[in-house]
């Protein structure tokens, strides 16, 4: 059976609005994917829908079918989206009074019961992350648009690719190839070139979204189309690879990909070979994320310019610490970020920032209290001083948590384009997670002269965030400097070089098919991005931040 070309044009909600365009009008595809949720996108349609009923669901979806439903049809393009978010059937509707207006007999299906909402009282949201079985039934019965709400990003590329090649619920390698292709996709031009650490090695203004070649046995082929930018290869796929993973058991509701018995290989010009996944029968319970409101919050940003920076730091401190000693938040959080340069040429660059954080229950303790006491000392403190921007209301921030229940606990149904519904089964067979057992690691290279000089000449990084950990995933480039960083950078030195996670515990899982460590870091998040914890609330850059940090590398590296 011929391979099943299926491409990303979305991997977030506010992603590039002419990608699906692009996408179509690119190339020869089959099936185009758009991921638009993560767990800030669930809360943000969580609050929209307690303005409007009717909302919850991506706005910019029907829109973008308006300007090319008719070039998907022509070309027999299958879509599967989740831009359903809470309220798939709602898009489903507006999506066929999209086509019924263009005159386009388009058949839309939607995939529903991930909606645990009321069963979880006090969360303005929740939410079980089903696989791909119910989008499979969708397109099984011809449907030409499948609309689902929170499935795992993978999930869109396993539903399609189930289909297609026939595969069952056992099928745990070819599935798990399939996850693997999804997850490389799922961020779309990410894989592409878009936030690569060697960035410089191509023109990636203007990415291309990716594509994959997907095979019977669930191998791949990861590419884009021809003439578009960015690059790929074998390092853009591995950072996609390693984005918001943890160890070699990847878990979904399918399937458990082992991530360990993946192999990489360049194929050609801007293609890169994805074979050797291995799949187990997936865990017991399904992952639910649920998000709740948390409280309120507020912040200040204090301009520090010139002479005395520490001072002046302490000198506002105390002063805001006495205005707010009435009725202080449950949580205050002062970070001087230290951007000032001696005998600077420009203010701005004469100039360090003091934020402040505050968090309370009480919106009154964060809002009024706090922008009042702020104010009050714009006559009466530092010399220059000034903010960035004046303290307003308090603002509330969510709380994102996992928690997982029982597979046949939640009703996954796929709502077929004639109106049928169609329960899909919990699978049969389960196998609880287990750690992998430390794999064996290559030679370390033979002593040698070393040289102080940052980790990112020599290793690659992506990190990011799941709930309130943070993961960072390194890659080495070449094989005698995997020699080296297999050895060197342990979890001990990790925390040496990031001061911020040297209290909090941190995991190291070495792949060595992928010539990486994948780390995580528990808790440096918080509460999740919601709660905007830390100054990255995502740990989008914390990669770039490691990739900085300087260590005796040999010089034969260098």
């Amino acid at each position: 059976m011929t391979s099943l070309r299926i491409g990303n044009f979305s991997g977030f909600y506010g992603d590039r609005f002419d990608a699906l365009r692009e996408m179509l009008a690119g190339g020869e595809l089959d099936v185009l994917t758009g991921d638009y949720l993560a767990e800030l996108t669930m809360l943000i349609l969580a609050r929209d829908r307690l303005k409007d009923p009717g909302a919850g669901y991506a706005r910019t979806f029907p829109r973008q079918l308006e300007d090319c439903l008719g070039l998907a049809h022509e070309r027999g393009v299958k879509i599967v989206t989740n831009a359903g978010g809470l309220n798939p059937a709602g898009l489903a509707d507006a999506v066929r009074k999209v086509a019924d207006r263009l005159g386009i007999p388009a058949r839309i299906a939607h995939v529903e019961g991930d909606d645990l909402t009321a069963a979880h009282p006090g969360a303005l949201a929740a939410h079980a992350y089903l696989g791909g079985f119910g989008i499979a039934e969708c397109l099984r019965a011809g449907a030409d648009i499948v609309v689902t709400g929170r499935v795992t990003d993978a999930a869109l590329v396993t539903g399609p690719a189930a289909a297609h090649f026939g595969w069952g619920p056992t099928d745990y390698d070819r599935l798990a190839g399939a996850v693997v292709a999804g997850h490389v996709l799922e961020c779309g031009t990410q894989a592409t070139g878009g936030n690569y650490a060697f960035f410089q090695e191509g023109d990636v203004r203007r990415p291309g979204f990716p594509l994959a070649e997907i095979h019977a046995d669930g191998s791949s082929v990861l590419t884009k189309h021809p003439g578009t930018g960015g690059l790929v290869d074998v390092g853009t796929v591995t950072a996609q690879l390693l984005y918001e993973t943890g160890g070699g058991r990847y878990a979904g509701p399918d399937v458990t990909a082992r991530l360990d018995t993946v192999r990489l290989s360049q194929d050609g010009p801007d293609r890169v070979r994805i074979e050797g996944a291995r799949g187990e029968a997936p865990p017991p319970t399904l992952k639910v994320g649920r998000n709740r409101l948390g409280g309120f919050r507020n912040e200040v940003v204090f301009v520090l310019t010139g002479l005395d920076i520490e001072a002046k730091a302490d000198l506002v401190r105390a002063q805001l610490t006495d205005a707010l000693a009435k009725s202080p938040p449950e949580e205050v959080r002062w970070e001087l970020v230290r951007t000032d340069r001696a005998d600077a040429d420009t203010e701005e660059t004469a100039s360090a920032l003091l934020r402040l954080v505050v968090r309370d229950a009480d919106e009154r303790v964060v809002g009024r209290a706090l922008s009042g006491a702020a104010v009050e000392l714009a006559l009466a403190s530092y010399p220059g001083f000034h903010v960035l921007s004046p303290p307003g209301k308090g603002a509330p921030y969510g709380v994102f948590e996992d928690v997982y229940v029982p597979h046949d606990t939640v009703d996954h149904t796929a709502v077929l384009h004639d109106g049928r519904r169609v329960r899909v089964a919990p699978p049969q067979d389960t196998r609880p997670l287990e750690p992998i057992p430390e794999p064996a690691l290559p030679e370390p290279l033979p002593p040698g002269p070393t040289r102080c000089a940052p980790l990112g000449l020599v290793a690659g990084a992506r990190s990011g965030d799941k709930g309130g950990n943070a993961n960072v995933g390194v890659w080495a480039r070449t094989d005698e400097a995997w020699r080296w960083l297999a050895h060197e950078l342990t979890a001990e030195r990790f925390r040496h070089l990031i001061p911020e996670s040297r209290d909090l515990p941190v995991t190291r899982y070495p792949l060595p098919n992928l010539r990486a460590v994948n780390f995580v870091v528990e808790g440096i998040l918080g509460a999740g991005v919601a709660a905007q914890a830390r100054f990255d609330p995502q740990a989008k850059a914390l990669g770039e931040w490691l990739r900085s940090r300087h260590l005796d590398i040999p010089e034969a590296l260098l």
